[in-house]
Order: structure tokens, then sequence, then C-alpha cells
């Protein structure tokens, strides 16, 4: 049975859209790197789809990378077991090749598309383009207004947690799972994405589907706002150090600095965080009877002074509302940015020769299996 995990290489956040396409396959990590060319609409998506979902079929575990302006679309998806990466290489998640021949190669879609009919509606498109990059703008200042609103909530949250009790429960917990593994001489490589993306449809995590093969995971439950870094980037730091590498996945109004989940694939451990945004309780990831998956529950909260959160309860109360206030407003502008983005689509769409494509698809699934 295939595995099939879904995330984002990519996010919208307060800095704008945010890359971690980098991250996919290193150049001599990957067999093969496809960079995907081609406009809106022109079936870059549904090539993805299709090939993933039949290389799933075949049982080949197959990784689906989502996009954040519209999560039901893909924007790459890798064959983890046979290191074959299909990424669209198209604004703003340029991609280029950088080992032409060796390990990358390109497909162009515009090779599937009319040129005079598309052409003919060129006013329109650079209309509807336009209009699109506003709304991300005003999406982005909001997300840049939220981000003021959760330092606030973060630096009083964090206030309110004694540092030194979070040192300790990670050391505990690196003693309890790293300390049968030595220093290595060669530290373990970081790959970094998101799990939850902001989209026009709203906060969507797809973290469940990462957790499917890790044998222990740790479920940490976090304040609104609590920062989590030194204590994700201790665990991070103490598997790194032992040689594993590992998969972090960072929250999208932090994506530089902040951790929410994070995986160590070759010892089967996993330590993810859940709060409103991203919640998630152990009977969500059982599968059945059968699944004896060790699941450990840690809740900050207990950590966090009684009388400290008490004596803030109102700044953090309005905090929390203001900063959903602002995260929704920049949701709502996200989605008037795919209205017109859809528009676009659909002038390329009426001038496609998809069957071309249907094509490619059968000739690039018999390639692989």
């Amino acid at each position: 049975m295939s595995i099939e995990r879904h995330y984002f290489p990519g996010n919208n956040t307060p800095e704008g859209f945010f890359s971690y396409y980098g991250y996919i396959l290193g150049q001599r990590e990957a067999e093969k790197i496809i960079c995907i060319k081609g406009g809106p609409g022109t079936g870059k998506s549904t090539f993805l789809t299709k090939v993933g979902e039949r290389l799933a079929e075949a049982g080949e575990n197959v990784d689906f990378l989502h996009c954040s302006a519209d999560e039901n679309s893909l924007d790459g998806i890798v064959v983890t077991d046979k290191k074959i990466a299909f990424i669209d290489g198209t604004s703003p998640h340029i991609i280029d090749p950088i080992t032409p021949g060796a390990v990358d190669s390109i497909i162009n879609f515009g090779d599937f598309w009319n040129d005079k009919k598309i052409a003919d509606q060129k006013e329109d498109i650079i209309s509807y383009n336009e209009e699109c990059s506003r709304w991300y703008k005003i999406a982005y200042n909001y997300m840049a207004s939220a981000k003021c609103i959760y330092d606030n909530l973060s630096n009083i949250t964090d206030e309110g947690i004694e540092i030194s009790e979070i040192y300790k429960l990670a050391a505990d917990i690196i003693a309890r799972e790293y300390k049968k593994y030595d220093i290595s001489i060669k530290a373990g490589n970081i790959k970094r994405f998101f799990a939850t993306g902001i989209t026009p449809n709203g906060t969507v995590s797809y973290v469940k589907s990462l957790l499917q093969t890790m044998k222990k995971i740790y479920l940490i439950n976090v304040p609104e706002g609590y920062s989590n870094t030194s204590f994700m980037n201790i665990l991070l730091d103490g598997a790194v150090y032992r040689g594993f590498d590992v998969e972090a996945y960072y929250c999208p109004m932090d994506p530089k600095r902040k951790i929410e989940h994070l995986l160590i694939p070759e010892i089967g451990v996993a330590f993810t965080t859940t709060n409103k945004w991203h919640d998630l309780e152990p009977w969500e990831i059982y599968t059945g009877e059968e699944d004896r998956r060790e699941i450990t529950m840690i809740d900050i909260n207990d950590y966090l002074s009684a009388y400290y959160a008490e004596k803030n309860a109102g700044i953090l109360e309005k905090l929390s509302k203001l900063y959903s206030m602002m995260l929704n407003e920049s949701i709502s502008a996200l989605s008037r940015a795919k209205e017109n983005h859809d528009l676009v689509e659909k002038m390329y769409v009426r001038n496609m020769n998809f069957e071309k494509i249907d094509t490619l698809v059968e000739k690039t699934v018999d390639n692989i299996v």
C-alpha cells in the first residue's frame, strides 16, 4: 500500500509569498527534477494530480505539494522512493533547471495552447492579473498587521511561562528519545516546509497525513501565540547533531523562526503542536484497533502561571480577537485575488489542447513505473 502525504512548499505570510521550494529535492539527492512551465489554467495541476494518483495506485509513495493560492491545486509531486520531483516552476515560485540534462528537465505547457486566441485576450488577462496582484498586496498588509498583534500576544504569553521548565521538558524528551544515539561527525539534513497553509478558504492543515508513518507522536498543546521556538529548536538540534535527517514544518505567521511540527523519519518520532488554528486529537490520528502508535500528550498550559494568566486574561482575549479579525480580513482579500485568478484561468482553459496533456500523463507514468 502506497503512502500519500500532503503539505505546502510555499505559503502566504506577513512577508508576502514565502518559498521553501528549494528544499523539495536537492541536486545531489535527486534522480530527476522536472520543471513545469506554463500559465494559469493550462493544466499543470491536473497533470500533477493525475500523474501522482496513477503512481500511488501503482504502489509508489507520493508527496503531494499543495498551492497556498488554492489548496485544491498542486504545485508539485515527489515520487519519494525514486527521488523524482515534478515542480510547477512558474511565478511566484520560479524554478529553473540547475543541472540541465543530468538532473533537471523542462515540460513546457505552452506547447499545448493556442497562441493567437490567447493573444487576442491580452488586455483582459493583464487587467485581471493586475487586480489579482492588488488584492494580494492588501492580503499581505492585513497579515503584517496580524503579525504585529500576534507578536504582542506571543510576548505576553511567553512571559508567563518559566523558560527553565521548558528547557527541562526538552532535556527529558531528548534523554528519552535520543539517548541510544551518539553525536554524529556529520550533521543531519533539514527540510523545511509548511503543514498548514493560509489560503483563500481559510487555514488548511495537512499535518495528519504527515504523521501516518510515525511510530511515536508527541502532541504538544500550546497557548495561542506561544512562540515554542526554543523548545522545538532544542529537539531539532538534538536530532540533527545525532546525524538524523529531519523535516521541520513552519508557522506561516513566522515562516523563518517558528517550527510547528518536527518529524524524524529514521526513528519514527514526531513532535506536533496543536492550537486553535490547527487542532488535533489522538482519536483523529489513530486509524483503527490495529494502530499501535504511541501518542504522548504534553500541555504547555500546565507551565503557564495561573496568576499571570488571570492577570492578563483581558488583554490576551482582546489581542486574540484582533488577531483573528486581521487574519480573516487577509483571507477575504486572498479570496478576492483568487476570483480574478480564476477569470484568467478560464481564458487559458478554453484555448488548451487537453488531449495532448492526457497523452503526456500516460507517457510520464509509463516512464516511471
